[in-house]
C-alpha cells in the first residue's frame, strides 16, 4: 500500500516550507516522494515553491482549483490513481489553506483508491503569530484541520513568545468547543522544535504520528463566497516598493481581512522573485520563470482600496 500524508493548515501557516524540510527527510530514508499541490483558486503558485525538489527525484504535481467542490474532487481522484501507477512509495498532498478534511477521508476510502493507498499521516501546520481574533468561518476552518491531525507542528517558534504559543492553543481549543469537537488538544501532539534540515531529529515523531477522526458540528467551507482572492497577473515591480505597500496594504483596514499576500513578481530588469507573506512576515526569492502573478487571499477584500496600493487588479 502507498502511504498518503496530507498536510494542512490555514493561510499562510508555512506548509509549504514545512513539505521543503519533511521531503527531504524522507529522502534521507531512502524513500520514493510523489507531491500533489493543490492551491486556493485556480492558479498555483506553491508549485513554483517546490520546484527544487524536482531535481531531487520528487514527482510534482498539481490540482487546479477553483471550480467548485465536485470538479475539485475528481480531479484529484483522477491524480492519485495515476501516480498509483508510478511507483510512489509516498504520496504528499498540500491544500489550499481553506480545506473540508472529510473530504480527504471520503476520497481516499472509495474505490479504486482503497486498494492503492493507506492514510499514514494527517500533519496540521499552525503559525503561532497567527492574526487573532478570527471569523466564526475562519475559527472553523482552523479548528477541522486540526482536528484530524496526529500532529500539531508549530511554524516559527523561533520568532514566536511563549505567550503568543499559549494564546494560538488556547484559540484552536475554544474553537474546539465552539464546534463541539469531542476531543481537547493532547499536549504530546504538539511539537514546537524550531525547524532545521541540520537537525532533523524534530521529525523523527512527525513521521508516524498518524491521524485522528473526530466528530463535531459541521459547517459548510464555501471558499468562493467567505474567502477572496485578487489576481494581479504578469505583475511588475521592484521589490523595494512592494514590500512597503504590502506592508502598508495589512495595516489598513479599508483594505479588508487579509491573509496572505504572495506571487512572481517581475523587477524592472525583468528577473522574476518570489513573494510570500502574512501579516506577520515578508519572504522573497529569486526564481526562474516567465510567469508573474500576484495573489491576495482574505476575508471582505476591498478592491478599490488596495488598488490604491497596487493598482487595478486583473480579476
Amino acid at each position: 500500500m502507498i502511504k498518503l500524508d496530507l498536510i494542512t493548515g490555514f493561510l499562510g501557516a508555512g506548509k509549504t516550507t514545512f513539505i521543503k524540510h519533511y521531503v527531504k527527510y524522507l529522502l534521507k530514508q531512502g524513500e520514493k516522494i510523489c507531491i500533489i499541490e493543490n492551491d486556493f483558486g485556480a492558479i498555483n503558485v506553491d508549485m513554483v515553491l517546490l520546484k527544487e525538489l524536482e531535481s531531487e527525484g520528487v514527482n510534482l504535481e498539481m490540482v487546479v482549483g477553483g471550480d467548485g467542490k465536485e470538479a475539485h474532487k475528481r480531479r484529484l481522484k483522477t491524480k492519485l490513481i495515476s501516480m498509483a501507477m508510478m511507483g510512489c512509495e509516498r504520496v504528499i498532498i498540500e491544500p489550499s489553506g481553506i480545506f473540508d478534511v472529510d473530504e480527504f477521508f471520503d476520497l481516499v476510502y472509495e474505490e479504486p483508491l482503497d486498494r492503492f493507498y493507506e492514510v499514514a499521516n494527517v500533519i496540521a501546520i499552525v503559525d503561532p503569530k497567527l492574526k487573532k481574533p478570527l471569523s466564526k468561518q475562519a475559527r472553523y476552518v482552523l479548528m477541522s484541520e486540526v482536528a484530524d491531525a496526529g500532529a500539531i507542528v508549530l511554524s516559527r517558534t523561533q520568532e514566536a513568545k511563549q505567550k503568543e504559543i499559549a494564546d494560538v492553543i488556547n484559540t484552536i481549543e475554544n474553537a474546539m468547543e465552539e464546534f463541539k469537537c469531542r476531543q481537547k488538544i493532547d499536549e504530546n501532539r504538539v511539537i514546537s522544535s524550531a525547524w532545521s534540515d541540520e537537525d532533523i531529529s524534530w521529525l523523527d515523531n512527525v513521521v508516524k504520528c498518524g491521524f485522528n477522526r473526530n466528530s463535531f458540528e459541521k459547517q459548510p467551507i464555501d471558499a468562493n463566497q467567505d474567502f477572496q482572492t485578487i489576481f494581479y497577473f504578469d505583475f511588475q515591480m521592484e521589490k523595494d516598493i512592494l514590500f512597503e505597500k504590502i506592508k502598508n496594504i495589512y495595516a489598513d483596514s479599508e483594505c479588508g481581512n487579509i491573509h496572505r499576500i504572495k506571487g512572481i513578481v517581475k523587477g524592472s530588469d525583468g528577473a522574476t522573485f518570489e513573494i510570500n507573506t502574512t501579516r506577520n512576515e515578508i519572504l522573497t526569492n529569486r526564481v526562474n520563470t516567465e510567469k508573474a502573478v500576484l495573489i491576495i487571499i482574505g476575508e471582505k477584500l476591498n478592491k478599490e482600496s488596495i488598488s490604491k496600493y497596487l493598482g487595478k487588479p486583473t480579476l
